[in-house]
Protein backbone atom coordinates (compact mmCIF):
# COMPACT_ATOMS: atom_id res chain seq x y z
CA UNK A 1 0.00 0.00 0.00
CA UNK A 2 1.15 3.56 -0.63
CA UNK A 3 1.53 6.31 1.97
CA UNK A 4 -2.10 6.39 3.16
CA UNK A 5 -2.24 9.91 4.64
CA UNK A 6 -0.67 11.35 1.49
CA UNK A 7 -2.94 9.33 -0.80
CA UNK A 8 -6.02 10.26 1.23
CA UNK A 9 -5.17 13.95 0.99
CA UNK A 10 -4.68 13.66 -2.77
CA UNK A 11 -7.91 11.72 -3.41
CA UNK A 12 -9.99 13.84 -1.01
CA UNK A 13 -9.05 16.89 -3.08
CA UNK A 14 -10.11 15.08 -6.26
CA UNK A 15 -13.42 14.03 -4.67
CA UNK A 16 -14.10 17.63 -3.72
CA UNK A 17 -13.30 18.73 -7.27
CA UNK A 18 -15.43 16.16 -9.11
CA UNK A 19 -18.30 15.63 -6.62
CA UNK A 20 -19.97 18.89 -7.65
CA UNK A 21 -23.17 19.88 -9.48
CA UNK A 22 -21.06 20.75 -12.53
CA UNK A 23 -20.25 17.04 -12.75
CA UNK A 24 -23.92 16.21 -13.32
CA UNK A 25 -24.36 17.79 -16.75
CA UNK A 26 -21.96 15.49 -18.62
CA UNK A 27 -22.67 12.33 -16.64
CA UNK A 28 -25.48 9.75 -16.99
CA UNK A 29 -26.69 10.75 -13.53
CA UNK A 30 -28.09 13.87 -15.26
CA UNK A 31 -30.87 11.62 -16.62
CA UNK A 32 -32.61 10.82 -13.29
CA UNK A 33 -31.91 14.37 -12.08
CA UNK A 34 -34.67 15.52 -14.45
CA UNK A 35 -37.26 14.02 -12.09
CA UNK A 36 -38.58 14.57 -8.58
CA UNK A 37 -40.82 11.56 -7.96
CA UNK A 38 -39.02 8.60 -6.36
CA UNK A 39 -40.18 6.01 -8.87
CA UNK A 40 -39.35 8.20 -11.88
CA UNK A 41 -35.84 8.72 -10.50
CA UNK A 42 -35.42 4.98 -9.94
CA UNK A 43 -36.57 3.95 -13.42
CA UNK A 44 -34.75 6.72 -15.29
CA UNK A 45 -31.63 6.09 -13.22
CA UNK A 46 -31.78 2.35 -13.78
CA UNK A 47 -31.97 2.72 -17.57
CA UNK A 48 -29.20 5.34 -17.57
CA UNK A 49 -26.99 3.04 -15.51
CA UNK A 50 -27.69 -0.03 -17.66
CA UNK A 51 -26.91 1.98 -20.79
CA UNK A 52 -23.63 3.22 -19.28
CA UNK A 53 -21.01 1.73 -21.47
CA UNK A 54 -19.39 3.68 -24.27
CA UNK A 55 -19.39 7.43 -24.82
CA UNK A 56 -21.16 9.33 -22.04
CA UNK A 57 -22.73 11.82 -24.46
CA UNK A 58 -24.35 8.95 -26.39
CA UNK A 59 -25.51 7.27 -23.16
CA UNK A 60 -27.30 10.45 -22.11
CA UNK A 61 -28.80 10.98 -25.58
CA UNK A 62 -30.17 7.43 -25.77
CA UNK A 63 -31.53 7.58 -22.23
CA UNK A 64 -33.32 10.83 -22.99
CA UNK A 65 -34.67 9.43 -26.26
CA UNK A 66 -36.21 6.53 -24.35
CA UNK A 67 -37.72 8.86 -21.76
CA UNK A 68 -39.14 11.02 -24.52
CA UNK A 69 -40.91 7.95 -25.92
CA UNK A 70 -42.32 7.40 -22.43
CA UNK A 71 -43.70 10.95 -22.43
CA UNK A 72 -41.15 11.83 -19.73
CA UNK A 73 -43.23 9.89 -17.21
CA UNK A 74 -41.45 6.54 -16.89
CA UNK A 75 -43.28 5.37 -13.76
CA UNK A 76 -46.72 6.13 -15.17
CA UNK A 77 -45.72 4.60 -18.51
CA UNK A 78 -44.48 1.36 -16.95
CA UNK A 79 -47.62 0.93 -14.86
CA UNK A 80 -50.30 2.06 -17.32
CA UNK A 81 -48.98 1.58 -20.87
CA UNK A 82 -51.13 0.09 -23.61
CA UNK A 83 -50.05 -2.19 -26.44
CA UNK A 84 -50.12 0.83 -28.71
CA UNK A 85 -47.84 2.72 -26.31
CA UNK A 86 -45.33 -0.13 -26.50
CA UNK A 87 -45.27 0.13 -30.28
CA UNK A 88 -43.85 3.64 -29.94
CA UNK A 89 -40.81 2.16 -28.20
CA UNK A 90 -39.94 0.03 -31.22
CA UNK A 91 -37.37 0.17 -32.63
CA UNK A 92 -35.04 1.21 -29.83
CA UNK A 93 -31.39 0.24 -29.82
CA UNK A 94 -28.40 1.20 -27.71
CA UNK A 95 -25.39 -0.85 -28.66
CA UNK A 96 -26.45 -4.46 -27.92
CA UNK A 97 -29.58 -3.43 -26.00
CA UNK A 98 -32.58 -3.74 -28.32
CA UNK A 99 -36.38 -3.51 -28.31
CA UNK A 100 -36.84 -7.08 -27.06
CA UNK A 101 -34.70 -6.29 -24.04
CA UNK A 102 -36.56 -3.04 -23.48
CA UNK A 103 -39.98 -4.67 -23.55
CA UNK A 104 -38.87 -7.18 -20.93
CA UNK A 105 -37.52 -4.39 -18.73
CA UNK A 106 -40.86 -2.57 -19.00
CA UNK A 107 -42.69 -5.76 -18.09
CA UNK A 108 -40.47 -6.23 -15.05
CA UNK A 109 -41.11 -2.69 -13.84
CA UNK A 110 -44.86 -3.06 -14.31
CA UNK A 111 -44.86 -6.27 -12.29
CA UNK A 112 -42.61 -4.92 -9.56
CA UNK A 113 -44.29 -1.55 -9.04
CA UNK A 114 -47.73 -3.13 -8.96
CA UNK A 115 -46.60 -4.76 -5.70
CA UNK A 116 -43.95 -2.44 -4.25
CA UNK A 117 -43.50 1.28 -3.72
CA UNK A 118 -39.78 1.41 -4.47
CA UNK A 119 -37.18 -0.50 -6.47
CA UNK A 120 -35.18 -0.73 -3.24
CA UNK A 121 -37.18 -3.83 -2.29
CA UNK A 122 -35.85 -5.56 -5.41
CA UNK A 123 -32.35 -5.45 -3.92
CA UNK A 124 -32.63 -5.20 -0.16
CA UNK A 125 -35.05 -7.26 1.88
CA UNK A 126 -35.07 -9.43 4.97
CA UNK A 127 -32.95 -12.16 3.39
CA UNK A 128 -30.30 -9.94 1.81
CA UNK A 129 -30.02 -7.46 4.69
CA UNK A 130 -29.09 -10.28 7.08
CA UNK A 131 -26.11 -11.24 4.93
CA UNK A 132 -22.51 -10.33 5.81
CA UNK A 133 -22.05 -9.07 2.25
CA UNK A 134 -25.28 -7.12 1.83
CA UNK A 135 -24.61 -5.66 -1.62
CA UNK A 136 -23.31 -8.94 -3.00
CA UNK A 137 -26.41 -10.74 -1.74
CA UNK A 138 -28.63 -7.91 -2.96
CA UNK A 139 -27.23 -8.00 -6.47
CA UNK A 140 -27.49 -11.78 -6.69
CA UNK A 141 -31.07 -11.61 -5.40
CA UNK A 142 -31.91 -8.90 -7.90
CA UNK A 143 -30.56 -10.97 -10.79
CA UNK A 144 -32.79 -13.93 -9.89
CA UNK A 145 -35.77 -11.70 -9.17
CA UNK A 146 -35.38 -9.71 -12.38
CA UNK A 147 -35.44 -12.88 -14.46
CA UNK A 148 -38.22 -14.60 -12.50
CA UNK A 149 -40.77 -13.78 -15.20
CA UNK A 150 -41.09 -16.80 -17.52
CA UNK A 151 -40.99 -14.87 -20.81
CA UNK A 152 -37.48 -13.42 -20.60
CA UNK A 153 -35.08 -14.00 -23.50
CA UNK A 154 -31.65 -15.45 -22.80
CA UNK A 155 -30.09 -12.55 -24.71
CA UNK A 156 -31.43 -10.11 -22.12
CA UNK A 157 -29.38 -11.74 -19.35
CA UNK A 158 -26.20 -10.08 -20.58
CA UNK A 159 -27.57 -6.68 -19.52
CA UNK A 160 -27.95 -7.55 -15.82
CA UNK A 161 -24.75 -8.45 -14.00
CA UNK A 162 -24.36 -10.45 -10.79
CA UNK A 163 -21.45 -11.24 -8.47
CA UNK A 164 -22.20 -14.94 -8.81
CA UNK A 165 -21.46 -14.51 -12.52
CA UNK A 166 -18.02 -13.12 -11.54
CA UNK A 167 -18.90 -9.68 -12.91
CA UNK A 168 -17.62 -6.49 -11.29
CA UNK A 169 -21.24 -5.25 -11.63
CA UNK A 170 -19.97 -1.76 -12.46
CA UNK A 171 -23.26 -0.38 -13.76
CA UNK A 172 -25.44 -1.73 -10.96
CA UNK A 173 -22.95 -0.63 -8.29
CA UNK A 174 -23.03 2.82 -9.86
CA UNK A 175 -26.85 2.79 -9.70
CA UNK A 176 -26.69 1.78 -6.02
CA UNK A 177 -24.23 4.62 -5.38
CA UNK A 178 -26.71 7.06 -6.89
CA UNK A 179 -29.60 5.75 -4.80
CA UNK A 180 -27.82 5.27 -1.45
CA UNK A 181 -25.10 7.94 -1.15
CA UNK A 182 -26.04 11.45 -0.14
CA UNK A 183 -24.03 14.53 0.78
CA UNK A 184 -24.23 18.29 0.63
CA UNK A 185 -23.31 18.56 -3.07
CA UNK A 186 -26.52 16.94 -4.31
CA UNK A 187 -24.92 14.74 -6.99
CA UNK A 188 -26.04 11.37 -5.57
CA UNK A 189 -29.66 11.11 -4.45
CA UNK A 190 -29.52 9.33 -1.09
CA UNK A 191 -33.10 8.08 -1.46
CA UNK A 192 -32.60 4.54 -0.19
CA UNK A 193 -32.09 4.07 3.53
CA UNK A 194 -31.98 0.30 4.08
CA UNK A 195 -28.19 0.16 3.72
CA UNK A 196 -25.44 2.62 4.58
CA UNK A 197 -22.89 4.17 2.20
CA UNK A 198 -20.23 2.18 4.07
CA UNK A 199 -21.76 -1.02 2.69
CA UNK A 200 -21.56 -0.03 -0.98
CA UNK A 201 -19.07 -1.52 -3.44
CA UNK A 202 -17.07 0.83 -5.66
CA UNK A 203 -18.11 0.77 -9.34
CA UNK A 204 -15.18 -0.75 -11.24
CA UNK A 205 -14.64 -0.13 -14.95
CA UNK A 206 -11.45 -0.15 -17.00
CA UNK A 207 -10.68 3.51 -16.21
CA UNK A 208 -11.21 3.22 -12.45
CA UNK A 209 -9.26 -0.06 -12.40
CA UNK A 210 -6.32 1.45 -14.30
CA UNK A 211 -6.07 4.43 -11.94
CA UNK A 212 -6.55 2.23 -8.86
CA UNK A 213 -3.71 -0.05 -9.94
CA UNK A 214 -1.50 2.93 -10.63
CA UNK A 215 -2.15 4.17 -7.09
CA UNK A 216 -1.59 0.66 -5.66
CA UNK A 217 -5.16 0.44 -4.43
CA UNK A 218 -5.79 -2.65 -6.55
CA UNK A 219 -3.49 -5.58 -7.23
CA UNK A 220 -5.84 -8.10 -8.83
CA UNK A 221 -5.40 -8.27 -12.62
CA UNK A 222 -8.97 -9.19 -13.62
CA UNK A 223 -11.74 -6.60 -13.46
CA UNK A 224 -14.23 -8.82 -11.67
CA UNK A 225 -16.24 -8.89 -8.44
CA UNK A 226 -13.20 -9.89 -6.41
CA UNK A 227 -11.34 -6.86 -7.77
CA UNK A 228 -14.25 -4.53 -6.94
CA UNK A 229 -14.35 -5.78 -3.35
CA UNK A 230 -10.54 -5.57 -3.03
CA UNK A 231 -10.59 -1.95 -4.19
CA UNK A 232 -13.45 -1.11 -1.81
CA UNK A 233 -11.66 -2.63 1.17
CA UNK A 234 -8.61 -0.48 0.41
CA UNK A 235 -10.78 2.62 0.00
CA UNK A 236 -12.27 1.91 3.43
CA UNK A 237 -8.79 2.49 4.84
CA UNK A 238 -9.15 6.06 3.59
CA UNK A 239 -12.77 6.55 4.68
CA UNK A 240 -14.57 3.61 6.34
CA UNK A 241 -17.93 5.43 6.43
CA UNK A 242 -18.05 6.45 2.78
CA UNK A 243 -15.43 4.59 0.70
CA UNK A 244 -17.35 4.83 -2.57
CA UNK A 245 -17.02 8.63 -2.62
CA UNK A 246 -13.61 7.93 -4.12
CA UNK A 247 -15.35 6.73 -7.26
CA UNK A 248 -15.54 10.43 -8.16
CA UNK A 249 -11.78 10.80 -7.76
CA UNK A 250 -10.77 7.60 -9.57
CA UNK A 251 -13.22 8.10 -12.43
CA UNK A 252 -12.35 11.78 -12.78
CA UNK A 253 -8.64 11.02 -12.81
CA UNK A 254 -9.15 8.32 -15.45
CA UNK A 255 -11.63 10.02 -17.79
CA UNK A 256 -11.10 13.74 -17.35
CA UNK A 257 -7.45 14.02 -16.36
CA UNK A 258 -6.25 10.89 -18.23
CA UNK A 259 -4.18 9.94 -15.19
Amino acid sequence: MPDLPKLKSFLDKKVKHFNQPEFIREDPISVPHQFRQLQDIEIAGFFAAIFSWGIRKTIIQKSNLLLERMDHSPYDFCLHHTENDLKHLVPFVHRTFNSDDLLYFISFFKNHYSKHTSLEEAFFNESTLSSKSVVESGLNFFYDYFFSQPWFLNRTKKHIAAPKKKSSCKRLNMFLRWMVRNNHTGVDFGLWKKIKPSQLICPLDVHVARVARGLHLLERKQNDWQAATELTLNLKKLDPRDPVKYDFALFGLGIVEKY
